[in-house]
């Protein structure tokens, strides 16, 4: 069985752990390995501060938990190269919690020749039911986390999946460059805004939306560059915001019409589904298709993430592979990630 979510936790970052991470996320930068070195050191005290709080909001012993997933900070993904990086440090995170860690779930992947993302969609399928019936619905599971990616679950057959492009990294880009803000929070600005069709047409001749699956992305290829290049300077900020969540809604819309056409219900879990304008827009672009939170079917879209990288560690200290091939890439099922004992 995939489990239940008996607590939860958070610890923010600190403004200038924050930066940092957006910082060493930027090509070009300076000193890097030094500021990765550091970076890692800060998400591992902040993740064992997390690991603090959720035992005490479980009333859990520490004898009672077997290890941490723990999935990291990614600050590069580049599987075409055969990496991807991921910052946390493992090690003193298992000396700080006194817990065994598990971590560096995406390489072993991308060593087999996949693209080491997404790897969430085998616990979704194990999670959310795949394969319990042809009178099961037809459920799409949508992470609107900074980049978005889809796994396809129909009633019978494979499960499917990919990154879509970006989900909120752009918009949270533009909110900062517009207004000083981390995100447009309830996408107030974007609702206020006009979509330019002219810009949103350029937005989508990016290649990355017409490559075939398996794909992955992140903000190697979706970053303050990347918008840099269609002068948005010109458009009134409401209208490029309305014209970026277009572009998220239109581009999941595209995914799930043209590799998962059966779908009833696509189910929405990360940030995004927080965001009311962005949630309406994916529904005007999916007519016929429901869409909801992940709630619904039984997991917080909040969490769901995190439980799945636990789900992965379960897997790793069973000896079980965690990762959906048909989905990466990959030569075959795999293993997957470091483990760090107590």
């Amino acid at each position: 069985a995939p489990g239940r979510l008996c607590a939860t936790a958070f610890a923010g970052f600190p403004d200038a752990l924050r930066v940092e991470a957006l910082a060493l996320n930027s090509p070009g930068g300076t000193d890097e390995l030094a500021r990765a070195a550091r970076l890692g050191i800060g998400l591992a005290e902040c993740y064992a501060a997390a690991v603090e709080a959720v035992l005490r909001a479980a009333l859990v012993s520490r004898d009672a938990v077997r290890a941490i997933g723990c999935h990291g900070q990614t600050v590069r993904h580049q599987p075409q190269a055969g990496y991807s990086l991921q910052l946390g440090n493992p090690a003193l995170l298992a000396e700080r919690t006194g817990l065994t860690v598990v971590s560096d779930f995406r390489n072993r992947d991308i060593a087999a020749g996949g693209q080491g993302a997404p790897l969430v969609p085998a616990f979704h399928a194990a999670f959310f039911g795949h394969g319990q019936g042809s009178g099961r619905v037809h459920r799409v599971i949508l992470n609107l986390g900074g980049i978005a990616n889809i796994t396809d679950l129909p009633p019978q057959g494979p499960v499917g999946g990919f990154d879509t492009g970006p989900g909120n990294v752009l918009l949270d880009l533009w909110a900062t460059t517009a207004r000083g803000s981390r995100c447009d929070a309830g996408g107030r600005l974007a609702a206020s805004g006009t979509v330019r069709e002219e810009l949103l047409a350029r937005l989508l001749e990016d290649p990355y939306f017409a490559l075939p699956p398996p794909k992955s992305t992140g903000r190697d290829r979706f970053n303050p560059a990347w918008l840099a290049q269609f002068g948005l300077d010109r458009y009134p900020p409401a209208d490029v915001q309305a014209s970026l969540a277009a572009l998220t809604a239109r581009t999941v819309a595209q995914a799930v019409d043209a590799h998962c056409p059966g779908a009833a219900e696509v189910s929405v879990c990360g940030g995004g589904v927080h965001n009311p304008d962005l949630m309406d827009r994916l529904a005007a672009a999916m007519p016929g298709r429901r869409i909801c939170s992940t709630a619904e079917a039984g997991l917080d879209p909040d969490y769901v993430e995190a439980f799945a990288f636990a789900w992965l560690a379960h897997a790793t200290l069973a000896g079980r592979p965690g990762n959906l091939p048909a989905v990466t890439g990959a030569a075959g099922p795999r293993i997957l990630g470091a483990i760090y004992p107590a």
